[in-house]
């Protein structure tokens, strides 16, 4: 019988409209899914049709399965489009994954899984959002990702300011932004142009549906306060087991079972402490290992050992996470809490790196709270990204015509 696998999908509480996040999650022995833009030093798989991406991934079952990727394209909304695959791709939609090696001198055998996009026998044709599909030889989906290419149309203009409410001024950043197509033709801007609003590349909390609020010539402008307003956070918690042996940058104590396993610094609530300056990654991770050349296939896995020293929360969940899992909420990355040292515990199999990291609170309802541990800032150093989807009258698919990018780090009061 296949496998299959499935997600409860909980939804961000927050007065913006939000996405779903609509994938299925990662297979138990998947690990370290790696897919952005190739060759580039950024983290998200976001390109410019033309450019390339790269994925890797880990099978810790290191029999050397054969894997199979399937491109999909998605509107703005992230469901199917109408249109067929030859329409935005050039070869096949669908492919076996060819490039693999296994790991060499670790505990903890793997093979590791490589692919280059677009390659040989797949091109693609249009912008727009995507989804990759990786499945096994037994037609098992084991993990998907979302993934944007977009075709420079317009300008696009971003701006990062606190909130102008009184109530969230310290707690949340507010973003404006223009869209100026002065070399494209639009008719009715209004009905054909969707903005999507990103913070940190996490699909979670993006803000979409947006109408401009002022035309000035061939240029939208949107100059929102509590509709694109997001909670500021705070700098992301990280740790680093790049020596897999040894103690490093807050790993406190590391054991050898049968993996490694590395106990980190427990942990204190934010939420009530003042802000501080700890520059992060933005919820990212670097694969890294001193003791080969190839870390691809030289990084060993171990256990990460997580302590939160948190009160218990009544009818509410505590989960560690960040891209190192794709931003998912499973009980692989559930915390337990520990009634005799009073700690909030949980543990992750991850590959040797930089690692960034925050705790997150679902309450009953499936609503994420991602300030109620770490708390909100608005000094926090955030990365915004605006995406702009075109449709105009009688087309069959959504366009990215425009990505426009700020961070905090320049915020306005």
């Amino acid at each position: 019988m296949l496998k299959k696998y499935h997600f409860l999908i909980f939804l961000l509480f927050s007065f913006v409209s939000t996405y779903a996040q609509n994938l299925l999650p990662d297979a138990p022995h998947i690990k370290t899914v790696i897919f952005n833009a190739y060759g580039a030093n950024n983290y998200v798989p976001i390109i410019r049709l033309g450019e390339k991406l790269q994925l890797r991934f880990d099978d810790l079952n290191g029999n050397e399965t054969d894997y199979y990727y399937r491109i999909q394209h998605c509107d703005y909304n992230w469901e199917p489009s109408v249109i067929s695959a030859n329409e935005y791709i050039n070869g096949y939609a669908e492919d076996k994954i060819s490039n693999y090696e296994n790991s060499f001198n670790t505990l903890q055998n793997y093979t590791h899984y490589y692919e280059t996009f677009p390659n040989a026998d797949t091109k693609f044709k249009i912008s727009g959002n995507y989804i990759l599909t990786v499945k096994d030889e037994y037609d098992a989906v084991v993990f998907q990702r979302k993934f944007i290419i977009y075709k420079p149309k317009v300008n696009v203009g971003v701006a990062v300011y606190r909130s102008r409410n009184i109530a969230s001024i310290n707690t949340q950043q507010a973003i404006e932004f223009s869209i100026n197509y002065e070399n494209y033709r639009i008719n009715n801007p209004k009905n054909e142009i969707v903005p999507v609003v990103l913070q940190n590349n996490n699909w979670n909390t993006a803000i979409v549906g947006l109408k401009p609020q002022f035309y000035r010539g061939t240029q939208l402008l949107y100059k929102y306060n509590d509709e694109t307003s997001f909670w500021a956070g705070n700098e992301f918690l990280h740790f680093e087991t790049k020596s897999i042996r040894n103690t490093n940058l807050y790993v406190s104590n590391v054991a050898l079972l049968n993996l490694y396993n590395s106990y980190l610094y427990g942990n204190e609530p934010r939420f009530n402490q003042p802000y501080t300056l700890f520059p992060d990654i933005n919820g990212n991770f670097i694969i890294n290992a001193v003791e080969g050349d190839n870390a691809n296939v030289d990084a060993d896995y171990s256990w990460i050992h997580f302590y939160l020293n948190n009160e218990k929360l009544a009818d509410k969940k505590v989960y560690v996470y960040g891209n190192f899992n794709n931003w998912q909420l499973t009980n692989e990355n559930l915390m337990t809490y520990n009634d005799e040292s009073g700690f909030y515990e949980g543990k992750l199999l991850l590959k040797q790196g930089f690692y960034n990291y925050k705790y997150v609170v679902v309450n009953e309802f499936g609503q994420i709270d991602e300030g109620a541990i770490s708390g909100n800032h608005w000094e926090t150093e955030n990365n915004y990204k605006v995406l702009v989807y075109y449709r105009d009258l009688g087309a069959r698919y959504d366009k990215i015509i425009g990505l426009g990018e700020a961070s905090s780090v320049n915020i306005s009061n």
